[in-house]
């Protein structure tokens, strides 16, 4: 009786830009909700935003 037990993701609302200071990186320069390195970066407002290519989370740096 080996019963896997799945590991809890922490799921981020993908339609809200977090802000750094208030959720930093869990593991500095990969995605916090899909754990991927590759982001698209834009500065609207004089506001430097990442977004992850894979699950579409936002943070403002």
């Amino acid at each position: 009786m080996s019963e896997e037990i799945p590991e809890e993701k922490k799921e981020y609302d993908t339609t809200i830009i977090y802000d750094y200071a208030d959720y930093p990186d869990i593991v500095s320069g990969r995605c916090d909700n899909c754990g991927k390195a590759q982001f698209e970066s834009s500065v609207k407002n004089y506001v430097y935003i990442r977004k992850c290519r894979e699950c579409g989370m936002k943070k403002s740096i």
